[in-house]
C-alpha cells in the first residue's frame, strides 16, 4: 500500500483525487491547503474520514509519514513543497508546471537528486491516445523522420479569476502541454526559439493570450506554434491541430479523431510526387494512456520498481525551458538559446 499526502485543495485536486481511488493499492493519508476548511470539505467529498487534515505539509508528514506527496499547490510554492516532501523521505508527483522559474525548477531536480527520490510531473498530454499512436508511427519510419511539426491552438475560454490578470497567460498557463506533446511525437531536443507575443483588440486578458513562435530543435527539425486563448470561431481542440511533415509524407491531426497520413509513392503527377493514404495503425496495448489516473499508476510503478517514469522531472525541464525560452524572446524580441538541461 502506497500512502500518500495531498498538498493543496483547490478545484484542479479534483482530478487527482478522482484518479487515486480508482486505484488499489493507493490511500490518501493526509489533506493540506492554507484553508482547513476546504481540506476538509475534500476529505468529506471524498470519503476519506481518516485522512489528517492540516494547513503546514511539515507537520502533516510527521504525523502521516507518508511514501510519497502529491503536489497540486499553485506553482510559486511548488519548490517549497518539494523541499519538505524530500526532506520527509517522500517521492513526488506534481502538477505541471514543474516550477514557477527555470531557478526554481532546477533547484528542484537537484534536490530530487540529492535525495534519491523519484520526482514526476503531471503532463497528461502525452497519455493521450492519438499522441502516443503518432509516436509509435513515426517511429516505424512509414513516412521517413519528421522534418517539422506545426500545431495551432486556437480557443477562447472565459475562465475569470487569476488567468486573466497573468502575464504571458497563453505560454505559461496552456502552452507547456503543446510543446511537451511535440518533443514527445517526433523525440526533439529544444535548442532555440524565436516568439511573440500581442494583444488583439477583442481580447479580454490582460497581457499575452495570443501567441507565434518557432522553435529549432538540436537535430535540425523545426516546431512553429501559433495560439491564443481569445479566438472566437472555429475552435480547436485542447490538444491544438498538427501537421507533421516528414522526409517521405505528412500526417494530419485534427486534435479529436480526426488522423490521418500521406506516403510518398512513385511516380510524379505534373510538378508534384504522388502520393496515397497510409493507415496510422490503432493504439498498441503497450502504450500507456489516461491522464492523471495513467500518470498516477506510472509513478507508482517507476517507486514501487525504482526505475524512472516517463514524464520525469529531469526530463520535463526541458519542455518547461522551452515556455521559459518563449517567454525571454517575447520580452526581449531576440532568438533565444535554449539550456540543455540535465537528462
Amino acid at each position: 500500500m502506497m500512502k500518500v499526502v495531498l498538498a493543496g485543495c483547490g478545484a484542479m485536486s479534483r482530478q487527482w483525487l478522482d484518479a487515486a481511488r480508482q486505484i488499489d493499492g493507493l490511500a490518501i493519508v493526509g489533506l493540506v491547503d492554507l484553508d482547513a476548511e476546504r481540506a476538509q470539505a475534500r476529505a468529506r467529498e471524498y470519503a476519506l474520514s481518516t485522512a489528517v487534515i492540516g494547513t503546514n505539509l511539515d507537520a502533516v508528514l510527521d504525523q502521516t509519514k507518508p511514501d510519497a506527496v502529491f503536489d497540486v499547490v499553485v506553482p510559486a510554492a511548488r519548490r517549497e513543497v518539494a523541499f519538505a516532501a524530500f526532506a520527509h523521505n517522500c517521492h513526488l508527483l506534481t502538477e505541471k508546471p514543474l516550477a514557477d522559474t527555470p531557478e526554481n525548477a532546477r533547484a528542484i531536480i537537484e534536490a530530487a537528486s540529492r535525495a534519491k527520490r523519484i520526482h514526476a510531473v503531471v503532463q497528461n498530454r502525452r497519455y493521450v491516445a492519438n499522441v502516443r499512436r503518432i509516436r509509435r508511427f513515426l517511429d516505424s519510419g512509414a513516412i521517413g523522420a519528421a522534418t517539422s511539426i506545426h500545431a495551432d491552438f486556437f480557443v477562447a475560454p472565459h475562465f475569470g479569476g487569476f488567468r486573466e490578470e497573468m502575464a504571458h497567460v497563453l505560454l505559461l498557463d496552456m502552452a507547456i502541454h503543446t510543446f511537451d506533446a511535440a518533443r514527445y511525437m517526433v523525440g526533439g531536443e529544444p535548442a532555440g526559439v524565436y516568439c511573440q507575443e500581442w494583444e488583439p483588440a477583442s481580447s479580454w486578458y490582460r497581457q499575452g493570450s495570443s501567441a507565434n513562435a518557432v522553435f529549432e530543435f538540436a537535430d535540425g527539425k523545426v516546431f512553429t506554434y501559433a495560439g491564443s486563448w481569445c479566438a472566437d470561431g472555429f475552435r480547436t481542440s485542447w490538444e491544438g491541430s498538427w501537421r507533421i511533415v516528414a522526409e517521405r509524407g505528412s500526417l494530419l491531426w485534427d486534435g479529436f479523431d480526426g488522423l490521418k497520413a500521406e506516403a510518398v509513392v512513385p511516380g510524379r503527377d505534373g510538378l508534384f510526387d504522388k502520393t496515397q493514404p497510409i493507415e496510422v495503425p490503432p493504439l498498441d496495448a503497450a502504450d500507456r494512456v489516461d491522464g492523471h489516473l495513467g500518470i498516477i499508476k506510472d509513478f507508482m510503478h517507476a517507486v514501487e520498481t525504482g526505475t524512472e517514469p516517463e514524464t520525469r522531472g529531469a526530463d520535463n525541464i526541458k519542455s518547461l525551458a522551452m515556455v521559459f525560452g518563449a517567454i525571454e524572446s517575447a520580452e526581449t524580441g531576440r532568438r533565444v538559446a535554449i539550456r540543455q538541461e540535465a537528462q
